[in-house]
């Protein structure tokens, strides 16, 4: 029988919500969500995400929705805290088996690989949604160092 716990704590259980982003730029402005598990790089913890945008002026039968892959690195110490976030997609339906299936116009990140095996941290295979009718792989490479940003307020 499990060991019962008293106080805010409860080992299974879910505790300790937090809200860690919301939509802040134009590709993500209806809504953001989770996508590849954080990978730990140089730089903090690396996660991938989703976000969704309306797609102005498509014919009649489209969802009219977009959606693109976002970046994020959360402090190794302390992943509540977001250290940098791309302002934009670094993967974006470009592709036609990207912008033609079940849902056009969809790249939805899910798997991450760091290859270590091949001698190399810095490279990432991302796996991903094509249009919800293929898989796609994308190869990143983290740099050396982050592009400089301004502050991002997300409320």
């Amino acid at each position: 029988m499990p060991e019962k716990h008293s106080g805010l704590y409860t080992p299974g259980l879910f505790n300790s919500h937090h809200k860690l982003a919301s939509p802040v730029q134009a590709w993500e402005s209806l809504k953001i969500g989770c996508g590849t598990p954080p990978v730990l790089t140089r730089h903090g913890w690396l996660i991938l995400y989703h976000g969704v945008s309306e797609i102005p002026g498509l014919d009649k039968g489209s969802h009219g929705f977009s959606y693109a892959a976002g970046l994020m690195i959360l402090s190794k110490h302390h992943p509540r805290v977001i250290l940098y976030r791309a302002t934009n997609p670094v993967l974006k339906p470009l592709l036609y088996n990207e912008k033609h299936g079940v849902f056009d116009n969809v790249v939805f990140p899910t798997g991450i690989d760091r290859r270590d095996d091949l001698g190399n941290p810095d490279r990432l295979d991302v796996y991903y949604g094509m249009a919800d009718k293929r898989i796609g792989v994308a190869r990143l490479d983290i740099p050396e160092v982050l592009p400089e940003q301004e502050p991002i307020s997300d409320e």
